[in-house]
């Protein structure tokens, strides 16, 4: 039987080579004016050389107060479109797909930001919040529209610059997880409260990005369906908000976590994969999530052996299948795939890639550098 990895998939009107998504992932090596470098450059052409079907360019910022790094990318401004189309034409050039995670950190940029030359905007303010101490306030109604356009007219770039896709970064520890989250927001305004009020950015941006780029063009979002502590959101209610945004005309469902709570077992990038049972963490969720939507679903988390992987697909529960870290390490590792090489992806989940990025370096394989294995 031909494997489902390897087969087309379409979605929306994109018609992918394969079933592999390279999951948004910051890489610290965007120019200090948020451009492309030729790092970016370099490393989008061994991923697509390597075979991976789409690639999505991780944590884009669309408005100046959702900057979280300094070598982070933007599409804030009209300056950004050439390279992102560079980008696209190396991509393209190789047969693959490539789409850009658009992104606002909401009060996560009170880490790394003093609040003088930033100030970092959230929801609410929560007091003695045990998982946050740097400094932020509540953003007004004027910001959150402010925010919301800023959506808008970066996907509008993004299309401009010849990009196949945009994704909108609703998980983590970001904006639009901070929004959906009962924990973080405490509006008493149309912005908070009941779910419906507190999906509302989720769904105003969809609008904002559908009157710039029309509704031929494939809008994602990544949906954290279930935070990583007790008090903040329940899969129930993360469940209720994925199928909601399906409903309302999101192309596509990443489903990861929401709010990151104490240790890396609390967050996304769980550490320790290192059996199959370990592999495809979030798959529970995605088992509940897929049969009640029509787009399509993208499972990530811990993915690792192909046969795994396969069996997602066969059983139905996810269409496409999303990997990060794997490709760190060998961002030809779908290629070795195709050519019959069914190994186990090597990563380990040591998460020394990501203890890097925090100390301001680019994105490698740490452990392969230190080992040589």
């Amino acid at each position: 039987m031909l494997s489902l990895l390897f087969q087309p998939f379409t979605l929306k009107n994109l018609t992918l080579p394969n079933r592999f998504v390279r999951s948004a992932t910051y890489d610290g090596l965007a120019e200090k004016n948020g451009r492309v470098s030729p790092g970016q450059i370099q490393m989008v052409e061994d991923l697509a050389r390597g075979g991976v079907g789409l690639i999505i360019i991780g944590i884009t910022y669309v408005h100046a107060s959702g900057r979280i790094s300094p070598a982070q990318n933007s599409l804030a401004d009209d300056d950004s479109i050439p390279g992102f189309q560079n980008l696209a034409d190396i991509a393209h050039k190789h047969g693959t797909k490539i789409a850009v995670q658009l992104f606002h950190a909401g009060r996560e940029t009170g880490k790394v930001f003093k609040p003088h030359r930033h100030q970092a905007l959230a929801p609410a303010v929560i007091p003695d919040d045990p998982y946050f101490q740097w400094p932020y306030r509540a953003m007004t109604e004027e910001e959150i529209l402010e925010v919301i356009q800023g959506f808008g007219r970066a996907a509008g770039r993004a299309r401009e610059a010849g990009l196949d896709a945009v994704q909108v970064h609703g998980a983590h520890a970001y904006l639009l997880s901070q929004f959906l989250s009962p924990f973080t927001n405490r509006r008493a305004d149309s912005w908070g409260g009941p779910l419906e009020n507190r999906l509302r950015l989720h769904r105003e941006i969809l609008r904002a990005i559908r009157s710039r780029v029309g509704e031929d063009y494939p809008v994602l979002i990544k949906i954290g369906v279930q935070d990583g502590f007790p008090g903040g959101l329940e899969f129930g209610e993360g469940k209720e908000a994925a199928l909601a945004l399906a409903r309302w005309g999101y192309d596509s469902l990443e489903i990861s976590s929401g709010l990151r709570g104490p240790g890396y077992e609390n967050a996304e990038f769980k550490t320790r994969i290192n059996r199959p049972e370990r592999e495809a963490y979030f798959r529970s969720w995605c088992r509940e999530i897929k049969p009640e939507i029509t787009v399509p679903l993208m499972m990530v988390g811990g993915l690792r052996t192909p046969a795994l992987m396969e069996a997602v697909l066969q059983k139905g529960e996810a269409d496409l299948i999303a990997l990060s870290r794997p490709l760190i390490k060998e961002p030809g590792l779908i290629r070795d795939w195709q050519q019959g090489d069914r190994r186990r992806a090597t990563c380990i989940s040591c998460n020394k890639c990501f203890e890097a990025l925090l100390k301001g370096e680019t994105l490698r394989c740490v452990y392969h550098e230190e080992t040589g294995k």
